[in-house]
């Protein structure tokens, strides 16, 4: 009786051993990483990149191989906003969980439309970073990352049933949550609707087309490279008669442009908006993030 007793004993704590090895998750991006935590807060989550980083060019270093490696799940962006490292990750990890198509690879982009979709741009090495599926930015909307909520709640439900009814529960309360905030942001951000702005890529396309702003002018001269003397000088020259309310760039890219800019124009506001994040296991992330937004969109 003992020896079956302590038998059983060992068989228990394997599978709760068995069952907290099953939380690890890698997020290819810090916003990825956030909502994981609010999903399942006991859960290990590796983040790929970090808010300085851009996220379509990124080393494929070899301790993320290890974490993917050692991941259960994975959630990245897709809308090939990763596609110059992620495969190669995937390929080098050997880990079946996050292979495409696996039940383990969750893209949030699978969750929401996308803007400005350019079929048949995909391999023209002269388009930049210009994506056939859609501007893959699409976080800094948070109607899409309530979809996103919600089809990742499902799938780590499925993966992880013996966390469901926590998941469920912590879904349900942060939804209620972040649809009262979505209303508050819009709320105080009317005051900035119709205004226009200068920015630097497409990384805010989407936080534009929620607040109603214009973007009219981009200070790259194709997706991805940088702004050039000549293609500023253009921008100063077309933008002195009707100058933006702002121009805008993101914490990854070179502040230098957007300052010359500002200068040039007279002292157009200037501002470096966060692109995800600070810190993915910080509590409230996502919240605090979307809030900086607003407070920085409202000095305009």
């Amino acid at each position: 009786m003992r020896t079956a007793f302590r038998l059983f004993g060992i068989t228990l704590l394997l599978a709760v051993a068995g069952n907290a090895a099953a939380q690890t998750i890698f997020a290819c991006e810090p916003e990825w990483g956030a909502l994981t935590k609010v999903l399942l807060p006991q859960a290990r989550v590796h983040v790929a990149t970090h808010h300085r980083q851009n996220p379509h060019h990124i080393e494929a270093r070899p301790a993320l191989i290890a974490q993917l490696r050692g991941a259960d799940a994975a959630i990245c962006t897709g809308a090939s906003l990763e596609a110059a490292w992620l495969p190669l990750l995937q390929q080098r990890s050997g880990n079946a969980n996050v292979q495409p198509g696996a039940n383990g690879m969750f893209f949030a982009a699978s969750a929401v439309d996308l803007i400005d979709a350019r079929p048949g741009v995909g391999g023209n090495p002269f388009a930049g970073d210009v994506h056939g599926e859609g501007n893959p930015h699409f976080h800094v909307d948070p109607r899409r990352v309530d979809r996103v909520l919600d089809a990742w709640s499902q799938r780590l439900q499925a993966l992880f049933p013996m966390h469901a009814s926590e998941i469920v529960r912590r879904h349900a309360a942060f939804k209620t949550r972040w649809g009262e905030r979505i209303q508050e942001w819009e709320r105080r951000a009317s005051s900035v609707r119709g205004r226009s702005v200068a920015a630097q890529h497409s990384t805010f396309a989407y936080l534009w087309q929620w607040l109603g702003i214009t973007q009219v002018a981009d200070l790259e001269p194709k997706p991805g490279m940088p702004p050039s003397p000549a293609h500023l000088q253009s921008l100063l020259d077309r933008l002195r008669a009707n100058p933006p309310a702002a121009i805008v760039i993101n914490s990854y890219q070179d502040p230098r442009p957007g300052k010359w800019l500002s200068e040039q124009l007279g002292g157009v506001r200037w501002i470096q908006l966060a692109a995800t994040v600070e810190d993915a296991d910080a509590p409230d992330a996502l919240v605090r993030w979307m809030d900086q937004l607003v407070v920085e969109l409202l000095k305009t």
